[in-house]
């Protein structure tokens, strides 16, 4: 069940991500990304949550590791967490919904500010391989265009 989950949320988030680079940006392709990408990946992601921290699930724990505990924010409680299967999942499935919802921000403040797309590309392609990374290039890349224009926005 786990493979397949992981495999289902690769495949979601991938799709949004060749929409983003390579589609033409409509309000029909930017909404898909938003509703049928970022929206559904939160949602497998919510229940994924709702049934791992109730034990409806089985995370498939490796022996003697502690269960899913929502209240236990320490290092060692995570890190035992990550034992799981379902709970590896659960965590990529986190990162991939707000990887892509980052990248379509950034898509469209680019648009908005008049960045051609092929200056984008690489900031996307950054953020898809390492968020936090490719969204502080672009905080960086944006700043000054921003400032020029007095859209903060």
């Amino acid at each position: 069940m786990w493979p397949a989950i992981f495999g289902a949320t690769n495949v979601v988030a991938l799709a949004g991500w060749i929409i983003l680079l390579a589609l033409p940006r409509r309000p029909f392709a930017l909404a898909g990304v938003l509703y049928l990408g970022i929206g559904l990946l939160s949602l497998i992601y919510a229940v994924l949550l709702v049934l791992l921290a109730t034990g409806s699930v089985d995370g498939l724990h490796d022996a003697g590791a502690a269960p899913f505990d929502l209240a236990n924010f320490s290092l060692s409680a995570i890190r035992s967490s990550f034992h799981s299967d379902g709970v590896v999942v659960l965590g990529w499935t986190h990162y991939l919904a707000f990887d892509l919802f980052v990248g379509l921000w950034i898509a469209r403040d680019a648009d908005a500010k008049g960045f051609p797309r092929l200056a984008q590309a690489p900031v996307l392609i950054a953020t898809f391989l390492a968020g936090p990374f490719g969204l502080l290039v672009w905080l960086a890349v944006r700043e000054r265009r921003a400032r020029v224009s007095g859209r903060w926005r």
